[in-house]
């Protein structure tokens, strides 16, 4: 099947109000381009260098996400132009794209990442960390960065009971949270939900997913 084929099939599974992110890290522009005529205007990329020149060379209407994780020094580097940044998770990333959003006057969305698989691998917050760094007062002098929702990965398993039971975790600390809302806070997003899982994640109460593979073929 052809990447048209493959957005259109997963698009009548998804309903009008999530947001689809499609995950074309690695992919070349032409299929991006493919993904693009056939209606998608998200993209979500891992690393900055390579979404900056796709960023360059491709419509200027397409939101460029960043949903792999984010190293302080490379923030610079996209703060032009990125629409949502996925993976934040401290205080000092928050501090730093705060920095280069206001180079170009502008408020940069993020999400904070919470770690909610049991493999030590994967970065992100617990809930303590998340409660300190919302209610925390350098948050509020942040004025060029929104922060707009959570986001999380469910370990990498078969066991569907187990990836259903970090989902629902997630979604029950993104439901606590979306009370406090401030200035600069207010979570609206519960980005989970890739390739493999992104049915279970949305019955889960996902309201953006990420999904590669199955729309650009296996990498």
């Amino acid at each position: 099947m052809s990447i048209t084929e493959n957005l259109n099939k997963i698009k009548s599974t998804v309903p009008e109000n999530i947001t689809l992110v499609a995950v074309s890290k690695t992919k070349p522009v032409s299929n991006l381009m493919e993904a693009y005529e056939a209606g998608q205007r998200v993209f979500g990329e891992n690393k900055i260098q390579e979404m900056t020149e796709k960023w360059q060379t491709m419509p200027k209407d397409i939101q460029w996400h960043m949903i792999g994780h984010v190293q302080t020094n490379k923030v610079k580097f996209m703060a032009e132009y990125v629409s949502l940044i996925h993976g934040v998770d401290s205080l000092k990333l928050l501090e730093e794209i705060n920095k280069q959003a206001l180079k170009y006057n502008r408020v940069i969305d993020c999400l904070l990442q919470m770690h909610i698989a049991e493999e030590e691998t994967k970065f992100g917050l617990d809930e303590p960390e998340l409660k300190e760094i919302l209610n925390s007062e350098a948050l509020k002098n942040l004025n060029n960065i929104q922060i707009v929702g959570l986001m999380g990965m469910a370990t990498f398993t078969e066991n569907q009971s187990q990836i259903k039971k970090e989902f629902q975790n997630l979604k029950s600390i993104f439901d606590n949270y979306k009370k406090l809302k401030s200035e600069n806070s207010n979570l609206k997003f519960l980005s989970m939900g890739m390739s493999g899982d992104y049915q279970l994640a949305i019955e889960c109460g996902s309201n953006m997913v990420r999904i590669g593979s199955s729309i650009f073929g296996s990498r």
